[in-house]
Parts: structure tokens; sequence; C-alpha cells
């Protein structure tokens, strides 16, 4: 069997391969194509050597759902709301994020006022219908919108998470009013309570379903041309992968499909070298991104805002806890107004890229210092695909940094980077200290083609005592999606306190969720159910996710789940309220169907032997230390490297400084032991 997974990024789009009869890998990279997305993913194909009809599964990762909501390029939608509801989505929330800031502003809604149209209906929390659906209203709001030729349709009317209904009729009405619009009905999306944010999750994945839909079908038709007639398998941000058919519907689901990977991969990594506790770190052409493994399982957010949490779009889907910042390798370098150097967020991205690619990039960037400090070899990029242009970029750094600070170009490109990792180091205590847990006691796992260039200097900032360049580390995100299982995340609200709780009420509420989770499901042979409990303490306004099992729903055992939310709310706060009251606010499924495992191979015993050396700026040293430069195809089981010195392999380079020490493991990760942490 061949499965094969692309991953689509701002600058580079990744192919990664396995054969399982043959145990080989194959791996290819390409530059994005921004303009057209499929041509990348043909363009790694047909650069792999696969042959694409002997391709028997293909899982996918793109940015495209992102980058059609921040890059407001999504279709012209229309809102429909019950009566009295119409300005929730633009008043949003009364919190004011950045007191201090004249320049603050909410969230742009992607649907304008004129384009929100009230129905005649009312449902209480309950349930309970307190007023009949008006049909007559809904073919009016049907009437305006078709004038107005809206291309998409969201529908979330209040309170139908407690009962679809005329949510459904509503639907059915509208959808043959409008047949060719795109239509996203909130229930379908997420069936939890807070208007806003079920609102604003609506309208996104309305906003940027017909693009992406589209897109989808575009590639099923371009890799059917190719002959493909594998399995297509898409990967959502929860960390899973889902079928073509549920990603066109729920567009808002792949929201981060690309980044996710990567961390499963970590995830993966860690528990086959034994380390159940681990720190993902992927840095690429267009921004870092961060997150934290615990006891072999990645960590999950209820959901994010894209744009961030001042101004950004709620979507309040689970998806696994990420946190990114612009300092990837194409982040641009820049003086500010009062003379101060800055990284990102901008990027010089794909096109025009870095100054050293040749490709019309006149912006510094931290590829470039790289190479400007000699971490970098022109003449050995991409394996030799692309020949750096080493004076291009010191002279670029020259001119924008090194002049206007009084600096030299070393100095300039010593200072980029510095900066860069010191904002690098803030992302990993972000997903880690600031949640309660101590970076010493994870190892740090480096991917994307500059993760492993800077993860022994972000280590030592962190001092985190051990680093793992796993195999593939510039393909890591494509890697990780051949490892994803299948997932499907389910959630109600479900409102009542804990002392009250009717179990066999949660029960037939579990059922349900469990019997939409089989219609989803592809591998459901094998799959397994995680149940959660949202609580929280009478009189808060947030909960705490606590893991619950079958057994302790059937059972109706309050006290183990009591214990279970005081002991997860000492860990997150340090501190525990036994004699307050609780309440339940929501039940949350995870239904996950386990693809095959696959078995990778491991290396024969092979000593270490540097091909040649390469003078190199390394840390605060004033003059350049001459590094001894291996080759990681060359490198066996068992073998050791002492730093400093330079790892090369087609994509990334791995940075060791004085002190460390790398030894591969038998399975291929290059483990380092970082001096001085």
């Amino acid at each position: 069997m061949i499965v094969v997974a692309i991953d689509i990024g701002g600058t580079f789009t990744d192919l990664v391969g396995f054969d399982d009869r043959t145990k080989r890998f194959v791996e290819a990279k390409s530059l994005t194509t921004p303009h057209e997305l499929t041509q990348g993913v043909l363009d790694c194909i047909r650069k792999s050597g696969l042959q694409a009809p002997a391709i028997d599964e293909l899982i996918h990762g793109s940015t495209i759902a992102i980058n059609t909501l921040i890059e407001r390029k999504g279709a012209k939608t229309g809102l429909v709301v019950t009566s009295g509801t119409r300005d929730v989505y633009i008043v949003g929330r009364g919190n004011r994020p950045e007191a201090y800031n004249l320049f603050f502003h909410r969230h742009r809604p992607l649907v304008p006022r004129h384009l929100t149209r009230e129905v005649e209906e009312r449902l209480l929390s309950s349930g309970e219908i307190f007023r009949p659906l008006n049909k007559a209203s809904v073919t009016e709001a049907c009437r305006v919108l078709a004038a107005e030729g809206v291309e998409a349709v969201a529908v979330c009317l209040l309170h139908s998470y407690a009962d679809p209904t005329h949510e459904r009729i509503a639907g059915a009405m509208i959808g043959e009013a409008l047949p060719h619009a795109y239509l996203s009905l909130s229930h379908d999306i997420l069936r939890e309570y807070r208007e806003f944010e079920r609102l604003s999750t609506t309208v996104v994945n309305a906003y940027i379903g017909p693009k992406v839909g589209g897109y989808v079908r575009e590639l099923k038709s371009r890799l059917g041309e190719t002959g493909f007639g594998g399995e297509l398998s898409i990967m959502r941000s929860n960390g899973g992968v889902m079928t073509p058919e549920v990603a066109t519907a729920r567009p808002v689901a792949m929201m981060e499909s690309g980044p996710v990977g990567g961390i499963i991969a970590s995830a993966r990594v860690g528990e086959k070298l034994g380390l159940g506790n681990v720190i993902s770190f992927d840095m690429g052409g267009t921004t870092a991104k961060t997150s934290l493994v615990r006891d072999g399982e990645p960590t999950l957010a209820p959901g994010y805002y894209v744009g961030g949490y001042a101004s950004g779009h709620p979507v309040m889907l689970p998806m696994i806890d990420v946190v990114e910042v612009g300092a990837g390798g194409g982040s641009i370098a820049w003086i500010d107004e009062v003379g101060a150097l800055k990284i990102g967020p901008h990027s010089a991205g794909a096109d025009p890229g870095p100054i050293c690619y040749r490709g019309g990039g006149t912006e510094p960037t931290i590829t470039d210092a790289n190479v400007v400090l000699g971490a970098l070899d022109p003449r050995n990029f991409l394996g030799g695909e692309i020949v750096l242009d080493a004076e291009g970029a010191r002279a670029g750094i020259e001119r924008k940094i090194a002049k206007p600070l009084g600096l030299d170009a070393v100095a300039a490109a010593r200072a980029i980077l510095q900066i860069a990792i010191a904002k690098m180091a803030l992302a990993v205590r972000e997903v880690s200290v600031e949640k309660g847990y101590d970076p010493r006691d994870f190892a740090l796992v480096a991917s994307g083609g500059a993760g492993p260039l800077h993860v022994c200097a972000i280590a030592r900032e962190l001092h985190i005592p051990k680093v793992i360049v796993p195999l593939f580390p510039s393909h890591f995100s494509a890697l990780g999606m051949l490892l994803a299982d299948e997932r499907h995340d389910f959630i109600r609200t479900f409102y009542c306190d804990l002392a009250s709780l009717d179990f066999k009420a949660l029960a037939a509420v579990y059922e349900e969720m469990a019997g939409e989770a089989r219609k989803s499901l592809r591998h459901a042979r094998n799959a397994q159910w995680q149940i959660a409990l949202d609580l929280r303490y009478v009189g808060q306004e947030f909960t705490l996710s606590v893991p619950v099992t079958r057994q302790a729903i059937e059972k109706g055992d309050r006290k183990k789940i009591r214990a279970a939310f005081d002991a997860l709310y000492e860990h997150r706060y340090a501190h525990q309220s036994p004699d307050e009251p609780v309440e339940m606010v929501n039940i949350r499924l995870a239904a996950i169907g386990q693809r095959p495992r696959l078995r990778f191979p491991t290396l024969a015993r092979r000593t270490a032997k540097p091909a040649r050396h390469r003078d190199v700026y390394l840390g605060e040293a004033a003059k350049p230390l001459s590094c001894p430069i291996y080759q990681r195809g060359e490198l066996g089981s068992g073998a050791r490297i002492n730093g400093p010195a330079l790892i090369e392999e087609h994509g990334t380079t791995t940075v060791l400084f004085a002190q460390d020490r790398c030894t591969v493991a038998p399975s291929g990760e290059l483990i380092i032991a970082v001096g001085g942490a």
C-alpha cells in the first residue's frame, strides 16, 4: 500500500510518501503556487517520481481556508437570524481587550447589516417553542437575499442548539429558493450555546464554503485526470482527517489543517522514543508554531480567534492548541520609527521570497541572516535545487539593517536571529509555562525547514535539556498526516447542576451524538470514543473540559466526575473549592477511527564522519568557527556527534553548539542533549 501526504505551506508545498510493502520513503518539495494551489500538489507528485494510479490514499492539508478568511476573499454572504437578534453578530462581546489602544477596532463583520435578515420565530433555551416559525418571513428573507445576489447563506436561529427543527425548515426553504447558494446551518456546525460565537462560526463556514468547496472539488478532478483512484482525505484542525464530502460541508474544520500534522507527528515520535511529554516546534517559511503534547496526547482547545483575540473572528470548534508567531524563515527584518529592530509578522513568502532566493525579494529575512552567518550552504540548499545568493543577502542586510543601526553585516544578522529566537521562545513559554507546565520536563521536537536551525538556541533560552530532530523535519507536517487517525468532534449544550444531573438523559444525548459520528466515520471498525464534560463552579463564566468514561455516565458516578474536575482545577489554577457546587454546561464526544499504523524501517549501525568543514558564526563568537559538516543520510544508528557541528539534509540543517551532544536513534531521529541546559 502506498500512502502519500501533501501539505501546502506559505512558501513550500511538501510531499511525503511511504510504500508499506518495500518500507521505502519518498519525499518532494516545490514552491507553493498561490494563484493555483492544486498545481503545487501536482508538481510535488511529479517530482516525487510516484505514479498517481499507484497511490492508495492521499492525505492533504492546506492553508486555503484560513487564507480565504484572513484575506477576506470569500463569498458574498447573507445571514438569517431570529427577529430581534439582527445586531448580535455586529455587536459581538462587550469586552475591550486592548483598553489603552487608541486605534483598537472590533472584528470587521463578514456580513453587512443589510444582508442580515430576520425571520419570526423564537425558542427558549430549554428548546420549548415560544413563537412558531413564520414561513412567510423566511420567504421574504429569501426574496431579499436572492435580489442581492448572495453566493452563500448562514442560518443561525436563537437557541437552535437545543432544538434545530425551525432551522431545518428554514434551511429547506432557503435551499429551494436559492439553489445555487452555499448553505450553512448553525446546528450542523456547532450545537453549543453562546450566540455570538455560534453565529461567527456559522458565518465563517458559509463565507469560505464556496471557495474551499470549489478547491476540494477541483483537487479531486485534477487528481482524477492524473489517474489517481485511491481515497482522498483532508486534514482537519483537531488533528484528524475527514472525507472530502465532510470538508466541503464543514470547511471551517480545516482552518489550521496544515500545521497540526506536525503536532500529531511530534506526539507519535515522542511515543516511539518513550517520551510522552514533548513540545512541538515547527518553524516554516512564514511562521513558527508550537504546541504541547502531554502523556502522548496533543492539547486541544475548544476554539480560537482567527486574526487574534482582540479583533479576530471566533471559530468555536475543537482544534489542537497552537501558538503561532510571525517568525518564519521568510519573516522580514525591519526597523521601526524609533529605530528598533523588528522581525515579522510580514513575510517574503514564496513570491518574491528572501533576497537569497533570487526571486526579486529586496527585504532581508531570517533565512538571509542564516546565509550571512554561514549556517546555510548557498550551494547545497534543497539538495542543490536552489543556489542561494549569499552576496545579495549580505548586501540587503547591510543596506536595510546594518548601516541604519551602525553595525556590520555579521552583527546585524546575529541581531536578527537573537530577536527571532527570543520571540519563538516566548511562544514556547505560552504553551507550557502559561498553562502550568515546566518546559524543562519536556523534550523539544523541531521541524519545518528552519526549525532545526534554531531549536538548540531556543532550548538554551528555556533550559530545555533534550531536543529531537525527527526524520524528514522539513516535511514533518506531511509526515504527521500519514500518521493521523480519522477524527470527528461533536458537542451538545446540556446545562444543569452536577448534583441533580439526569444521567439517563445524558446517556441518551451521548447515544445520539455517537449515531451522528458513525455516519461520518470511514474507519469505524476500530473506532475509539472519547467523552468529556464541560464543568465549572456555579457563578463562573468559563469551563474546564473534564475527560470521563462511558461507564462513569452509565453508573452515574457523580463523585468520580467531581473529583476529576477538582483535580484538573487544582492543576490549572493551583487551588480548588471542594465545597462549592459545580454545574455542567456541555458534553463533548470525539470519535476516532484508527487508520492502519505504518511501520518505519530501522537504520544500520554506522559511525559519523564529517563530509567537510565550513566557517560558521555560532552564538556570540566574534570570529567564525571551522565547523564539521555531516550529511544526515550518511548517519547510522548509534552515531554520535559533538558540537559545534552542522548536520545537513534535504530541506534543512541542524545546528549544534559547543557542548551539545547528538546521538542517532535506531529509527533515525537525532536526539540532542543540550549543553548547559
